[in-house]
């Protein structure tokens, strides 16, 4: 967070103001998502979601950029990486998570995120990080088991991890996978052309997984909750901050985009307690805290 200090930060300031909306868009996504999760199959309420999503993302980019680039074989890859984990992956693994899971609780675990990111582009990118990020990782990890394990740090994984934890796990991975992609796919691409092509290629799976689910469908399900729920998720959580979000990361880089994400489970949870009346246990609280301090600690650059 240093670079907001910087000679000549003050052009950074709308950039930050919007990195700052992006976790508390996607806060609103675990409501929304655990709305949706439990009327709707995971695959069918991925492609709603995208459905409204890529039209509101195919609008954008023919009103601001005259339409979609033609994609060379390397950006083809790369967007077809984008969607398999970014879209794909995680979002049969976050409505998947939703469905046995309480949103905040879910939302909590999200915390992993930026430590995967990062100890991924350690592992994978060959980036180097001091003791002390690694120490951060460490104190994230055990923030995160807090609230996995509700308190009980004894447990054994079998009696914390359920179907639910290890599909938001899961989704955490897809997620880090598709940042790091993103510097990839971002040479020679906006960020809103990326985040259009990404969701058309993911999109396009989720439909063939979502016709395995038709047969089990009733029209009941389709409520109006569901409908402003994948309204909510295509247009703000995705449209509007996927874009924002890839502007973070082609203006700062990953590592220091990746780090607004600490803001996601404080927003997720709040609106859980807030919204759904879920339960907020002291487990949460100490181990949401502990999590924040420890992404903090290894997404520092000093």
């Amino acid at each position: 967070m240093s670079a907001v200090l910087t000679p000549g930060s003050g052009r950074l300031w709308p950039l930050y103001l919007r990195l700052v909306a992006v976790p508390a868009i996607w806060g609103g996504t675990f409501i929304a998502g655990r709305v949706m999760a439990l009327q709707v199959p995971p695959a069918v309420g991925s492609v709603l979601r995208y459905t409204v999503a890529c039209i509101a993302l195919l609008v954008a980019a023919r009103w601001l950029e005259g339409g979609l680039p033609r994609l060379d074989r390397r950006q083809v890859l790369a967007t077809l990486g984008l969607g398999a984990t970014g879209i794909f992956a995680y979002n049969l693994c976050f409505l998947g998570a939703l469905s046995h899971l309480p949103a905040s609780r879910t939302s909590l675990i999200i915390a992993l995120n930026p430590v995967v990111t990062i100890a991924a582009g350690a592992l994978l990118l060959h980036e180097r990080l001091s003791w002390r990020r690694w120490l951060g990782v460490a104190i994230a990890l055990a923030g995160v088991w807090t609230v996995i394990s509700r308190g009980q740090l004894g447990a054994s994984l079998g009696q914390s991890v359920g179907i639910g934890e290890g599909l938001m796990f899961v989704g955490v991975c897809a997620w880090a996978a598709y940042t790091l992609i993103g510097r990839v796919a971002l040479k020679g691409l906006t960020p809103l052309a990326a985040t259009t092509y990404a969701s058309l290629w993911g999109t396009a799976m989720l439909a063939a997984v979502a016709l395995f689910d038709l047969p089990r469908l009733h029209a009941e399900a389709f409520t109006p909750a569901v409908a402003i729920s994948a309204l909510y998720l295509g247009v703000l959580g995705t449209a509007l901050a996927f874009v924002w979000y890839y502007q973070g990361v082609q203006r700062l880089g990953a590592a220091r985009t990746v780090v607004f994400n600490n803001l996601v489970p404080v927003f997720g949870a709040c609106f859980g307690v807030l919204l759904l009346d879920e339960p907020l246990l002291p487990s949460m609280l100490v181990g949401g805290a502990i999590a924040v301090v420890g992404v903090m600690l290894a997404s520092s650059q000093r």
